[in-house]
């Protein structure tokens, strides 16, 4: 399993890594100016990592109703999978954002929040949350003292 994990944005789109090892890891933000270039930057990522997955972050609605915003992320998803075909998987990130940005300074810092940083680490704490679900811990085997 060799997976992409995903927080949308309308501007700039967070991106991270995880394997069957477990640990997701920040990649660098897709920021390119159209949503076109964007994706194509998502693709040859997808392809340049040999991803078997994508994980999108799926934006509910505190109450866990389906809403606008994780309507626009379904768009952004088919259309991602007009230009790649792989498994999609999508996991609540409510509240990832906030959670993310913790590890930054505080006040407002528009360098860092275009820098894509903060989407990065979002998408690394959404994509940890798919793998800590779905890769199963190893059985060790301890010797036994009698």
């Amino acid at each position: 399993m060799r997976c992409i994990g995903i927080d949308f944005g309308e501007r700039r789109v967070g991106l991270s890594f995880g394997d069957e090892i477990g640990v997701a890891t920040p990649l660098e933000a897709a920021v390119q100016e159209s949503e076109s270039e964007r994706i194509d930057y998502l693709v040859k990522l997808a392809q340049e990592r040999k991803a078997t997955d994508l994980i999108f972050g799926y934006p509910y609605n505190m109450d866990g109703s389906v809403g606008f915003k994780a309507k626009e992320v379904d768009v952004f998803i088919d259309k991602v999978l007009a230009k790649i075909d792989l498994p999609v998987h999508r996991i609540d990130e409510r509240l990832t954002s906030q959670e993310a940005s913790k590890g930054f300074s505080k006040g407002r810092d528009d360098a860092l929040r275009r820098s894509g940083k903060i989407d990065s680490a979002a998408a690394t704490l959404i994509l940890q949350d798919f793998l800590s679900q779905n890769i199963p811990l190893p059985d060790y085997e301890f010797d036994e003292e009698e």
